[in-house]
């Protein structure tokens, strides 16, 4: 992969990470209500996901789940409802001040979050699919230039997710008022439940 090449895929990959999405929303609202050191722990799960659809399609599955609309209907309406469940969650959550006195929240359940929100979205595994070959050379070994592009992936979405969940982290030391953390409960349940049904609503992209 020659230096222009990169370039130009860190640019595409600049382009995904900051076009907002279910990646974004999970990043903001466990930053503005744990803060940054819980929200980077979902930002991991959503990039073991980035690079497990990189393998798929690496392996050749990604063309598979692109010809089958069974499979990409299976996949889409499960996300879907993973996200609206997660809206709903959100919606219900008990009003805590910031500052109260409560259990830590667990890192493992915020981690595994992070993974299915990106896991269960099938068109980021076709829009990878889609994107990925334009710039891998099939004359150089394709080893390096898969494991170059899921580093400057993974990187890039890193940096853009932790600045949507430090700017919410920022805004979330003010969340003192009840009525205050019962809007931004129900603010950021609705991106869930609307991101759930946008996908649920979505077309397999041509």
């Amino acid at each position: 992969m020659t230096l222009t090449t990169w370039l130009g895929f860190l640019l595409a990959a600049i382009v995904i990470a900051v076009s907002p999405g279910p990646g974004a929303v999970i990043s903001m609202s466990t930053g503005v209500r744990h803060g940054y050191r819980a929200a980077f722990t979902a930002i991991l799960g959503l990039q073991l996901a980035l690079l497990i659809q990189l393998l798929v399609v690496a392996l050749g599955l990604g063309a598979l789940l692109a010809a089958s609309d069974a499979a990409f209907s299976l996949v889409k309406f499960l996300g879907a409802a993973y996200l609206i469940w997660l809206g709903i969650q959100k919606w219900r959550a008990p009003v805590v001040p910031v500052d109260a006195n409560v259990p830590p929240v667990r890192r493992k359940g915020l981690f595994l979050q992070g993974l299915l929100v990106n896991l269960t979205n099938p068109k980021a595994i076709i829009f990878i699919g889609a994107l990925v070959p334009q710039f891998i050379d099939p004359e150089l070994p394709q080893a390096v230039q898969y494991g170059l592009i899921a580093a400057t992936l993974c990187l890039t979405d890193m940096l853009v997710m932790s600045g949507y969940a430090l700017a919410a982290a920022h805004l979330g030391r003010w969340l003192h008022d009840p009525r205050s953390i019962r809007l931004q409960n129900r603010f950021f349940g609705s991106l869930f439940v609307s991101a759930g049904a946008f996908l649920a609503a979505s077309s397999r992209p041509s």
